[in-house]
């Protein structure tokens, strides 16, 4: 019925078909920059501010309309109807992996990540319930971005668990920062979602090219445990299901920086999926 979008670009991964995105709701898009409104989509109502001066008018308005329990009602049983799937069995998935960092850490965690797949994961599988924990790079897509990232959560909250949820290609971009984690000695985790791709093109590859694949396979990539000991960080490899949650709680019991390479199912996909030019209803949905 109606968006509020702060700051938002409304680039295509969230729109879709330009055209027919949400073709019956009011949008209501605040940012600082004028020229951005209505750049992509239309706008009902404009407003030009500082998102926080704006929202903090916005929000006790919305506040007086408190009673939205059968809403949430509505929300939880769409949930229940329609899950997360991913099919179990077999080789390691990722999907499994990024549910028992949320079991290991209670929920508690920081959670940074990469571009690509491993950022989906991260986003679909771990349970975020408080603000600033869920640190990525939505919408310029930098690979590389997770590992600085997560040194500086770390360091921005010393108390924290911070793991940096990462692919083998993603994390390559900027591993050379295991010399400031270790040098400063910041126990940041990274849990690296290691398929031998670089998993989104491949994805998109498989799904449009016919699994005609090019310059996406890295299967021989580095030895990370050994690049961990390099530095002089830890490095655990994980090849099993049940070998998982030992590696995690291991990880955690270390006082420094960890590299946990966990070798998952090589074409796992990443769900849903929506092909480029088409509208959001028109998504790939994987599993019945």
């Amino acid at each position: 019925d109606l968006i509020i979008a702060a700051g938002a670009r409304f680039d295509d991964r969230i729109t879709g078909n330009v055209s027919e995105f949400a073709p019956y709701a009011k949008i209501i898009h605040l940012d600082i920059d004028p020229t951005v409104i209505s750049k992509s989509v239309r706008v009902d109502i404009p407003i030009v501010g500082d998102a926080k001066n704006i929202l903090s008018q916005l929000i006790p308005l919305i506040e007086k309309k408190r009673k939205r329990e059968a809403w949430h009602a509505r929300i939880k049983e769409w949930k229940d109807k329609y899950p997360l799937k991913y099919q179990r069995g077999g080789d390691l998935k990722p999907q499994y992996v990024v549910e028992k960092i949320d079991e290991v850490t209670k929920g508690e965690a920081i959670i940074a990540t990469e571009v690509g797949q491993n950022q989906m994961w991260a986003a679909q599988f771990y349970q975020y319930t408080k603000p600033r924990t869920f640190i990525s790079s939505g919408g310029l897509g930098t690979m590389g971005y997770g590992f600085p990232a997560s040194i500086g959560a770390q360091i921005g909250c010393p108390d924290k668990v911070v793991f940096d949820i990462a692919g083998d290609g993603s994390f390559q971009m900027n591993i050379q920062e295991l010399a400031t984690a270790v040098n400063y000695k910041i126990p940041v985790k990274i849990a690296i979602l290691n398929n031998g791709y670089l998993g989104m093109v491949r994805q998109w590859q498989e799904f449009f090219s016919h699994h005609r694949y090019s310059q996406v396979d890295i299967e021989k990539g580095p030895d990370f445990v050994k690049v961990a000991m390099a530095y002089g960080a830890e490095g655990i490899r994980v090849d099993k299901t049940e070998e998982v949650e030992p590696a995690l709680k291991k990880a955690l019991d270390i006082p420094g920086p960890v590299i946990i390479d966990f070798r998952v199912s090589r074409e796992e996909n990443v769900y849903p999926m929506v092909p480029a030019g088409v509208a959001l209803t028109q998504m790939i949905e994987g599993l019945a």
